[in-house]
């Protein structure tokens, strides 16, 4: 387990016993670490500045207790936003319809780079309608993913 998994399994149960779900964790920086929580309510309202500092507080109570990080470290707290990533296999699954891109690790069919609708999830695979036709992305080869932020992605955020 590396040091954000570690991260995420210590502060996932107070996160989701106040109702919100973790999107991800992630720790960069140099000398001066940043340790960056994004969140969601479970509940599918939006985020608010006061629930990003609700989980900050919370957040910082746990780690202060469990001290799984070395050294110091600034904590930031963010929703995912309206063109928000897409990181868990389900994320392709709830935003279906919506365009997004795409960034592999190892090529498919000769490229690395996709944007189309999403189209769902099969059997692992994440499904995408590009320009060129269907291709179906291996999760476990995507690098990272994001929605495309566009009028329909904003009218259905409204």
């Amino acid at each position: 387990m590396d040091g954000t998994e570690r991260i995420e399994t210590v502060i996932a149960p107070a996160i989701t016993a106040m109702g919100y779900e973790i999107v991800r964790v992630q720790m960069s920086g140099g000398r001066r670490q940043v340790l960056q929580v994004m969140a969601e309510r479970r509940d599918g309202a939006t985020m608010t500045v006061d629930d990003c500092a609700d989980i900050s507080r919370t957040i910082s109570a746990v780690l202060d207790v469990e001290d799984p990080i070395a050294g110091a470290y600034t904590l930031e707290v963010s929703s995912p936003g309206i063109d928000r990533p897409l990181i868990r296999l389900k994320d392709f699954e709830r935003y279906a319809g919506f365009e997004a891109r795409v960034e592999t690790r190892a090529l498919v069919d000769g490229r690395r780079r996709f944007r189309g609708a999403l189209k769902g999830v099969t059997e692992g695979r994440v499904r995408l309608e590009t320009d060129a036709g269907l291709v179906e992305l291996p999760y476990d080869n995507i690098l990272r993913a994001k929605l495309v932020l566009n009028d329909a992605l904003l009218a259905a955020h409204l």
